[in-house]
Order: structure tokens, then sequence, then C-alpha cells
């Protein structure tokens, strides 16, 4: 992206706090960017944890995706509910949308994993999975932007993406292969739909919060018997932000793939939390423990 570039801000999950989303279009507006919020974003509905109907949220995402003008479509927040657009979004325009103006920036974490893993089936796009315009590293103190997951967004939204470096290895070894992934339970959830994610020629990029070991081991079970983990190349683990000790139970499911694992990725929730391009090539190098992207054209990973 360049400076002066226009963003659209919609909310296809949970509803966002209005005072975080006010500071996190300020601060989206410091790097030079022109933002517009979606007319439904503030919209409530029966069901509290959904930021307004489904159709409306539908409607905002895709008419922010179409419109020639908008370069990049941030989400504010995560929660629940962008699975539920997803039959609903019409694919086919939205492929039209590609085809004339480009491939744009799809920005969102956590619940947003359904949206990154259905973009990269239905259209073909990379995507950037970081920080979100509502979330407390972005707009959560009044001071500024946690400083480390600032610049990382910043750099991966304008110039060549960081390093990023976890704290431990599971297998060792090197591997280069598109990126894919997200949030485990997003990942999980959609096995079986039209939809299901595959990790083939892929580095698998899992991360979660808030999950018991004994419930990363039955989601990582029902991905390892559905096949989605066959002719994965390497895997990179981020946070497991409440999730106990999730490491043992990592280890014991993963290390017989055969692959190499780096774990303690900076990288969904907590803080600080870097920005990586989902559908782009990488690489992980168990030496240095670490997770190297690309831009979202595919350059070669260094």
């Amino acid at each position: 992206m360049r400076p002066g570039d226009t963003v659209a801000v919609v909310c296809p999950s949970g509803p966002p706090n209005a005072v975080l989303l006010r500071r996190g279009v300020r601060r989206l507006e410091s790097l030079g960017l022109k933002v517009v919020v979606g007319e439904h974003v503030l919209d409530r509905q029966e069901l509290d944890y959904l930021a307004g109907a489904d159709a409306a949220r539908t409607a905002d995402l895709q008419a922010a995706w179409c419109d020639p003008a908008v370069s990049g479509v941030f989400c504010c927040r995560g929660g629940y509910g962008a699975g539920r657009l997803l039959g609903l979004l019409d694919w086919d325009v939205m492929r039209e949308a590609v085809r004339l103006s480009g491939p744009k920036v799809l920005l969102g974490s956590s619940d947003i994993t359904a949206l990154h893993n259905a973009f990269a089936i239905e259209l073909g796009v990379p995507t950037l999975h970081g920080p979100m315009a509502a979330c407390d590293v972005i707009a959560g103190d009044e001071s500024g932007p946690e400083p480390v997951t600032w610049e990382s967004l910043r750099a991966a939204l304008f110039g060549p993406p960081v390093t990023v470096t976890g704290d431990r290895v599971l297998a060792p070894g090197r591997a280069e292969g598109v990126l894919r992934g997200g949030n485990l339970s997003l990942i999980a959830s959609m096995c079986g739909t039209r939809w299901q994610p595959s990790f083939d020629g892929a580095i698998a990029f899992l991360e979660d919060i808030g999950e018991e070991p004994y419930r990363i081991d039955r989601m990582l079970t029902q991905l390892l018997q559905a096949g989605v983990f066959d002719g994965v190349r390497g895997i990179a683990l981020g946070s497991w932000v409440k999730c106990g000790d999730p490491y043992p139970v990592l280890a014991d499911r993963l290390r017989s793939l055969g692959v190499p694992i780096v774990a303690g990725l900076p990288v969904g929730h907590g803080s600080p939390q870097y920005s990586v391009w989902l559908g782009a090539l990488g690489a992980i190098d168990t030496e240095s423990c670490s997770l190297t992207g690309a831009m979202r054209n595919g350059e070669q990973a260094r």
C-alpha cells in the first residue's frame, strides 16, 4: 500500500467498542491512509455477540471489496460471526472485482481466519493476518499503539515484512512454502465444508486463545484425520494465550508429520502481535527459530 490509499473498516464478526474504533481509525489515518467506515459497523441485533445482521455485515464487506477506490479492507475485531457470511457473499462478483481492480489487502485475525481461508480458496489472493482497528494493541491505550505491533503492521503494509522469531523448536529443519492457516478453532470448524482448508505444499500457521490442551488435542486430531495436514512442509506455531501449557500436546500431535516446527512466535493473540501474509511464500528455519515472510505478490522469502 501507499500513503493516500483508501481503506474501508468493516466488522464481519463481533461488535466493536465505539471508543476503541474511533481511536483505531485515527491511528490508521496517522499512517497517511484515508479511512472510511462501513455503514453497518456499529449495528446491533438480538444476538449481541454479532455486529449486526448477517446480511448487513455481508453487504459492508462485499461493498468494500468491490469498490475500486478502496485498496484495503480492514476488520474491526474478531469474536464470532465471520463464518456465517461465507455462504452469503457473491464470490463471482468478488472475483470480478479482483480481475478488474487487482487484489487488495484484507486485514484481520482470530475469527477472521474464516475469511482468510475462504478468500484463498475462492479468490486466490494473499491476505494479511494482523491486528485489527478496534483491538487493544492498536487502540486500547490513549498514549499510542503497542510499538512492536504497530511497526510490524506498518512494515507489512508498506514495505518488506519483518522476520518473526519464536522461543522454541519442536522439530528441527528448514522449510519453504506458502503460509496458510490462522486460528486453530476456526480452521477446525471449516472441516467438512466447501471451504475445508488444506496445508498441502504449505507452511501451516496455527494459534489460539482460551483453549484447554485437551481441546487443542481434539481439534488437531480432527485436522489430521481429515487429511488437512497431508503434504504440509513445515509448521509455525504462534501464541497460545490462556491455553495452559499447550506444547506437550502440540508436540505429541504434530511431530509425527516429520516436518520442521517452530513455536512461540508472537503472532495471534496477546501482545505484541506481529503481522504475517497468508497466501504468500514464507520460510521457517529452526536454527534461528524464525518465520520469514514475503510480500503479498509472492516474492521469494528472504
